[in-house]
């Protein structure tokens, strides 16, 4: 039998890879305690998240919320659901937002000033990057096209540094994101200005392969709820910004869906 695959791309700056290693080190010490096989000893950093979510043999990964709800042909399992505690980005619950920035000099004051100019995208199926993008515009779009352009650049990060070249005008960036970019590269950060806060959504969802069986998901869970409390692994959760999980199944993702019904209800169905 194949060998199965983890990975914890999402959040994986190269200053938090030591902390995700180790963290996933403890993980598979605690599901071969529990008799799980085929345990994949390091994370998978050469496939994209995306390839990884198709992948059958996917024992751990971490996914976007909207892709889940939106692509009928992606086969996961929702395992559980990551609460965050970042600075100036703290929640209680496994909920959390997008900031919508911009370039600090730009002299506009307010979102409804970005009429007419350049967004930038990271993906057109992130929940973070399009989806609540979409919801905080939507109130006030008033038309189904409120920029001149829409630009893709791949990543959150690259959309940040589209902003900062001058070559897109505002992006709405994952608030983890953000402030682990604020902390690690604060040079790329220092140029922009926070315009608006989307509406809360749920985290980015831990997940398993629709392969998976119930036993190793429990196992999974149970190994999860071992490392947020485990006092050996503080400075690596600090690292990522983990405070702790929600057990959690596909149901968790509704919010994420309604931000989307919502937005089409006031015809502006398209982030454009």
């Amino acid at each position: 039998m194949s060998r199965l695959v983890a990975s914890l791309g999402m959040y994986d700056h190269p200053a938090q890879q030591s902390a995700n290693d180790r963290i996933w080190s403890e993980i598979v010490r605690i599901l071969r305690k529990r008799g799980v096989d085929r345990m994949p000893d390091v994370l998978d950093r050469a496939r994209h998240v995306h390839d990884l979510w198709r992948d059958p043999n996917l024992l751990f990964g971490q996914a976007c919320g909207y892709p889940l709800i939106a692509d009928d042909s992606l086969a996961l399992q929702v395992i559980a659901l990551p609460i965050y505690d970042m600075p100036g980005f703290t929640s209680s619950d496994a909920t959390h937002a997008s900031v919508l920035v911009a370039r600090a000099n730009d002299g506009r004051r307010s979102l409804v000033d970005y009429r007419d100019t350049r967004a930038a995208i990271n993906d057109p199926q992130s929940n973070t990057g399009m989806n609540l993008f979409r919801a905080t515009l939507a109130p006030i779009a008033e038309t189904s096209a409120f920029f001149a352009r829409v630009v893709q650049t791949g990543s959150h990060r690259g959309s940040i540094a589209a902003i900062a070249a001058g070559s897109a005008d505002i992006a709405a960036i994952d608030t983890v994101t953000y402030a682990t970019l604020v902390r690690h590269e604060p040079d790329l950060t220092a140029p922009l200005k926070i315009v608006a806060r989307s509406p809360a959504s749920p985290t980015l969802p831990f997940v398993t392969s629709a392969a998976t069986g119930v036993e190793t998901i429990a196992a999974l869970r149970l190994a999860l709820q071992e490392v947020m409390t485990d006092p050996r692994l503080a400075e690596a959760r600090a690292s990522l910004g983990l405070a702790g999980i929600i057990t959690a199944n596909f149901d968790a993702l509704a919010p994420i869906h309604a931000l989307q019904q919502t937005a089409i209800r006031f015809g502006y169905p398209n982030l454009r």
